[in-house]
């Protein structure tokens, strides 16, 4: 991709974990990032890493369930890139405890909510409206929009329900995104990961080996950030140009339906 013809993508959470996955992914394909995070010290190895394939990579501290720092965000994106290509909506926090939902708190509620729904929901307004100034200047230009969920939008796990719930609501966030954005040409997709072997599952490491060794999966594996990566990647692209709103599924086979 030359100078002339760079494309820049916003990845939150892009610095750990499946938003490691997915930023290693666009960058080797030549994409300048702006990353947010809220521990840049731990990142710096992530970020020279990502700066290793020659684009330009913006990293900028900031909480998505923050309004300022959403701002702030979109703000730097704009003042280093000019432009805006992609959103990869994929901060997200689990429950800092596990919980029993007859036991649930609702200070966890909320601070799940807060990060893991109410902030892509928002950051994708103030993308979107960016994406829509763009394109009426070049009736050219190309965007999208990643929602990055997961598979407990629709598998019930009653020791994290809030986290469940926040999943469940990005699901139709991203078929809302879609219908909204469809007359401007937006694609708005929902990448759904499975077990996915990243720092928020490390607690739960034998249980899952467990039940994967028991035959919880078609294909007999954890899931990885490169896994997702190489979704975005395909999406970003535009391999996909027909089928904004849908779920691409990256669970490894564990939502099929089997006798």
């Amino acid at each position: 991709m030359n100078a002339v013809n760079r494309r820049a993508a916003i990845v939150t959470g892009g610095t750990r974990g499946i938003g490691l996955g997915v930023s290693t992914a666009l960058a080797a394909e030549g994409w300048d990032l702006a990353v947010c995070g809220t521990r840049e010290e731990s990142a710096v190895s992530s970020l020279e890493g990502l700066r290793s394939f020659g684009n330009e990579v913006l990293y900028v501290r900031a909480d998505v369930g923050d309004p300022a720092a959403r701002g702030r965000l979109i703000e730097e994106a704009r003042a280093r890139f000019g432009r805006l290509d992609l959103l990869v909506n994929n901060a997200g926090v689990a429950p800092a405890e596990r919980r029993d939902l007859l036991d649930a708190t609702l200070e966890s509620y909320e601070r799940v909510m807060r990060i893991n729904l109410e902030g892509p929901y928002f950051l994708t307004q103030a993308a979107a409206n960016w994406m829509i100034e763009e394109r009426g200047a070049d009736p050219e230009f190309r965007a999208a929009v990643i929602f990055v969920g997961s598979i407990s939008a629709t598998v019930a796990s009653v020791n994290r329900g809030e986290y469940c719930l926040s999943k469940a609501g990005i699901a139709m966030a991203a078929r809302l995104w879609a219908v909204r954005l469809g007359e401007y040409g937006i694609p708005v997709y929902e990448i759904r990961p499975g077990i996915t072997r990243t720092d928020m599952t490390a607690g739960v490491t034998e249980k899952y080996d467990r039940l994967i060794a028991e035959g919880l999966l078609v294909q007999p594996r954890w899931g990885t950030p490169e896994d997702v990566g190489m979704a975005a990647a395909m999406l970003a692209r535009g391999d996909l140009p027909y089928s904004t709103g849908q779920v691409i599924m990256v669970d490894g086979g564990l939502t099929l339906d089997r006798l």
